[in-house]
């Protein structure tokens, strides 16, 4: 219970200086947010994402926890596309992103002292990002670059080859081969590259909340979209990880546990970063994000209940 209560309260709190720095200096928050986002994306970012994998066992996450992860998000996202898509009639671009708010979860900081307090382990943690940042991130990329793509001739095989070279994704492939061979970086290079990583959580959330500031979360624009990925996000996903997790693998007590509060987390702020950067639009991204967030504790204690 107390690792759910850490996890949230971290976040919370760098999302409000980051907010309230917006408000006190507006106009420098902006030239911090124009500076912030691409330092993030090219550099903290995937620096945080070597660190997490060269640390993993490749054993041990790659058994259950990756497959149920997956499948949940497969399918989370999926309902989102076509809920929004087909009867809500909304544009790829925008679909695209919404499903990856719907399915896409913050394990990165979130995720990481749930796992250790709540379920003992980070295994889970450790599973939802290989499976996210492998596969789900590089997938969904793909989709942006092409809902975005300008050269009415570049073939798909090259959009997809385009957005597979991510700094993120270059990042966790290098991380996990470094752990597949126990490759350890002299310090000279490691611990540039820790200091980076660790720099990474707080700018990414430091950037949400001054995003926040002078918005409207909720908007009529959006609303629909808003309340359909939210709903998907902080309920339907978890309760999908738990039918996979219990019915198809077998799992129970803590094992379970993992599984499911990790499909519970909110949705994490890199949807953001990913749909700006390829300028699509972020509204209801944002507003699903800060939603997803301010249930995801209320839920996740919730499941702490019911299954710990």
């Amino acid at each position: 219970m107390s690792g759910v209560l850490l996890g949230f309260a971290i976040v919370l709190v760098l999302v409000g200086v980051g907010f309230v720095a917006a408000w006190v200096l507006p106009g420098e928050a902006r030239a911090m947010q124009r500076g912030i986002a691409p330092l993030v994306y090219y550099i903290t970012n995937p620096a945080l994402m070597f660190l997490l994998m060269s640390d993993a066992d490749l054993g041990a996450v790659l058994r259950t926890y990756t497959p149920i992860a997956l499948i949940t998000a497969a399918a989370t996202g999926l309902l989102y596309a076509l809920v929004a898509g087909g009867l809500l009639r909304r544009p790829a671009g925008p679909v695209a992103a919404g499903a990856m708010a719907s399915s896409y979860v913050n394990a990165g900081n979130i995720g990481v002292p749930i796992a250790l307090y709540a379920v003992g382990s980070a295994a889970p943690v450790v599973s939802v990002l290989v499976a996210q940042l492998l596969v789900v991130a590089p997938v969904y990329l793909s989709v942006f670059a092409w809902c975005r793509r300008r050269e009415p001739t570049r073939s798909l095989g090259a959009t997809l080859a385009r957005s597979l070279a991510n700094p993120v994704t270059v990042a966790t492939g290098l991380g996990l081969l470094a752990a597949a061979f126990s490759v350890d970086l002299p310090a000279v290079i490691g611990q540039p590259v820790e200091m980076l990583g660790h720099a990474s959580v707080p700018l990414l959330l430091l950037l949400f909340g001054m995003s926040l500031r002078g918005q409207r979360p909720l908007g009529r624009e959006a609303r629909a979209e808003v309340v359909l990925g939210t709903v998907l996000k902080t309920l339907v996903m978890p309760a999908l990880a738990w039918v996979v997790g219990r019915f198809l693998f077998g799992l129970d007590g803590l094992d379970l546990l993992g599984v499911v509060l990790m499909a519970a987390l909110p949705t994490a702020q890199n949807v953001f970063l990913f749909a700006g950067h390829f300028r699509l639009a972020t509204t209801s991204v944002r507003d699903i994000t800060l939603v997803s967030m301010l249930l995801a504790l209320p839920v996740s204690l919730v499941i702490a209940v019911l299954l710990g």
